[in-house]
């Protein structure tokens, strides 16, 4: 099931509109980064043309969460992130809800796109954003 159609069929979190729980390890994953590092990697994306899936961004945490294929916890050990599947949940804005201090969604394709591990990878170790973890002392 893709992240859009989980969105629409999850229910909300203690009745509040808008907002939904996701069950994590369903067809995706999710990589959770800090807001910092995570933009800059989510722009190199975008730069390349990289597969890019749904991309959360939490603002009261300030983290970016990217979702990903199933099966990849191993490729995250190095890295400044945390790898979220199989008994995690996610609380998530619904579609259409977009809020500056709660956040939304970067992307969200319209199909079963996700986020190709091998360019997020890269994207985390790029030059640019290595010099960033650097900065907060990674």
């Amino acid at each position: 099931m893709s992240l859009r159609e989980a969105l629409r069929s999850a229910p909300m979190v203690n009745d509040v509109p808008g907002l939904r729980l996701l069950r994590v390890g369903d067809g995706w994953d999710l990589v959770r980064t800090s807001a910092d590092i995570g933009f800059l990697a989510l722009a190199h994306l975008r730069a390349t043309g990289a597969a890019i899936g749904p991309v959360l961004y939490d603002g009261p945490n300030e983290r970016l969460y990217y979702a990903v294929g199933t099966g990849t916890a191993e490729r995250w050990g190095a890295l400044p992130v945390r790898h979220l599947s199989t008994n995690s949940w996610l609380v998530a804005p619904s579609l259409e809800q977009i809020d500056e201090w709660l956040g939304g969604w970067c992307e969200l394709p319209d199909d079963d796109t996700l986020t190709d591990t091998d360019a997020l990878h890269a994207a985390l170790q790029h030059p640019y954003v290595s010099a960033d973890l650097k900065e907060v002392g990674w």
